[in-house]
């Protein structure tokens, strides 16, 4: 059942609010950008995603085929989101960035781990235990 997260930066500078059912599921990635920042995210479509404020503090950085925008606070450096280049149609919200998420509810969201490292989403790495 979909429930409206509250989500914020480390600063509180970038604030939104998400429509998001983690039973549903998340998602970890061993692309190079979420192996470094360690993310954890849950998929939004345009419509479940509303940026309440910080829109000036936001910042972005694109590699490699430069599909997703990655969003990140200038004043303090986190990206509690990312968006699909192009439009607003999806985000990646960063479920460590949900303010009122309970620990419960996390340690309950299912994970499916997909190799992005090699460009095949569609299969998990062979390796999972770090991410």
């Amino acid at each position: 059942m979909k429930k409206t997260y509250q989500g914020s930066c480390h600063c509180g500078a970038v604030r939104f609010e998400a429509d998001i059912d983690l039973a549903d599921g998340t998602v970890k990635c061993n692309c190079s950008m979420c192996g470094k920042g360690r993310n954890w995210l849950a998929a939004v479509t345009g419509g479940a995603f509303r940026l309440l404020a910080g829109e000036a503090e936001l910042a972005e950085y694109q590699f490699g085929r430069k599909a997703i925008r990655h969003r990140f606070c200038t004043r303090c450096g986190l990206r509690p989101f990312s968006q699909k280049a192009g439009g607003n149609a999806f985000y990646a919200v960063n479920v460590a960035c949900l303010d009122d998420v309970e620990p419960a509810e996390l340690a309950a969201a299912p994970v499916t781990f997909v190799d992005g490292l090699h460009d095949d989403f569609g299969s998990p790495p062979k390796e999972t235990r770090h991410l």
